[in-house]
């Protein structure tokens, strides 16, 4: 017995907001904002969106550890003070994610080409499991419906390390790291899928780093489109994505081209 190399890919692992829904990754950011209002903090959208990705709770002490908005509370943040702004947080979310629930345009399409080529759909998340239900209803009734799902208290540590996504391996019963994809729009949830072995995909336009809905991305013009490509690519650059593209629609014909890069002995890690 010895190792052989996966000549095909086996299963895409793809992110929920910003990725499949929610174009712009609206939900969980406006929440932000006013969960922490709600406790006399100023929080701006921009400032929100910085470590989106991360669990939530894990979000919230990342935005408390940077210091201007540490100094918003005239003291250093505890640990506390982020349960109880996640507390706040959790019935907001859970109460208003329905708002940004929509399919991103594309999506299905892309998802039905990946199965049409034999790949199982997992799914990982910075959402925890009380919100990631609702998500899961709200997509099926939309069309969309994964294989397996792994909220972020699900595992012991969730991004940027590789637990939601091996979890993933483990549920849809695949053989290899390497014959699985992990697509997402955030920094850690690339990071979930080099750690975890995996080729990796970048979103530039659908989620966090553009942060526009879908409508205000249409009136971009081809100069505006390249340039916030440049920057945004380079915000990925620290994760080594293997591949960037613009929305999900842009994934089956990178499925082609990585089972391509397996047939000939290539692997993620390499």
């Amino acid at each position: 017995m010895h190792y052989q190399i996966p000549t095909h890919l086996q299963a895409v692992i793809l992110d929920w907001a910003g990725t499949v829904v929610d174009f712009g990754s609206f939900a969980p950011t406006r929440i932000f904002v006013e969960a922490f209002a709600s406790f006399g903090i100023e929080l701006s959208l921009a400032e929100a969106r910085g470590p989106m990705g991360l669990g939530k709770w894990q979000h919230i002490r990342a935005l408390c550890d940077q210091p201007q908005i540490a100094a918003r509370f005239g003291r250093v943040p505890r640990d506390a003070d982020v349960t109880a702004i996640y507390e706040r947080f959790m019935p907001l979310q859970i109460a208003r994610v329905g708002e940004h629930s929509e399919l991103i345009p594309g999506a299905l399409e892309a998802i039905a080409a990946c199965r049409a080529a034999g790949l199982k759909i997992g799914s990982t998340s910075g959402y925890p499991k009380q919100v990631m239900d609702r998500v899961v209803a709200l997509a099926a009734e939309a069309g969309y419906c994964a294989d397996h799902v792994v909220a972020a208290d699900e595992v012991p540590r969730g991004r940027p390390t590789p637990g939601q996504a091996l979890a993933n391996v483990i549920g849809l019963g695949l053989d290899d790291v390497a014959a699985c994809v992990k697509v997402d729009d955030t920094l850690p949830g690339i990071l979930e899928g080099r750690s975890a072995g995996m080729w990796t995909v970048g979103l530039r336009f659908s989620g966090n780093y553009l942060g526009l809905d879908y409508p205000a991305y249409q009136t971009l013009s081809h100069t505006l489109r390249a340039e916030q490509r440049e920057r945004i690519d380079a915000l990925f650059a620290p994760a080594q994505p293997h591949y960037l593209i613009d929305t999900l629609a842009d994934l089956p014909p990178l499925i082609h081209l990585i089972n391509a890069r397996l047939a000939l002995g290539e692997l993620p890690s390499h």
